[in-house]
């Protein structure tokens, strides 16, 4: 599935032409995946081009939704918002697998984990 973002360049007809599926979609909405998830999701400077109009934790959060555990989130952009995303998925416990630097801009691999919390603690204001 190739999704197009509704603010940059109109590609979708060259998606069509190589027999590919495509639609157009705002990413400061929610993406509609019923009944599937996603192994692989490649974002092209979407990330830099989104932040100026949505909340970058907001369309991260929504990858992680639509990826399947185990998926990976490959990102191209320039430094900058490299270093807010890999912040991000680090602190979901993702694995960064590979970083390339240069010139400003850059490309990152995440793998998404099945990580689990390894203790368990009770909240004592939990227990009445």
């Amino acid at each position: 599935m190739n999704v197009v973002p509704i603010d940059s360049a109109d590609t979708l007809p060259i998606i069509y032409e190589r027999g590919l599926f495509g639609i157009y979609h705002d990413w400061c909405e929610s993406f509609s995946t019923y009944p599937r998830s996603y192994d692989l999701l490649h974002a092209d400077h979407l990330f830099s081009s989104i932040k100026k109009r949505c909340n970058l934790v907001t369309l991260f959060a929504e990858g992680d939704r639509i990826l399947r555990p185990e998926g990976k989130l490959i990102v191209r952009n320039n430094a900058e918002t490299i270093k807010e995303v890999e912040g991000m998925a680090k602190s979901l416990k993702w694995e960064v697998r590979t970083t390339y630097l240069e010139d400003n801009e850059g490309f990152i691999c995440f793998h998404k984990t099945y990580w689990r919390p390894n203790a368990t603690e009770t909240i004592k204001a939990a227990i009445v």
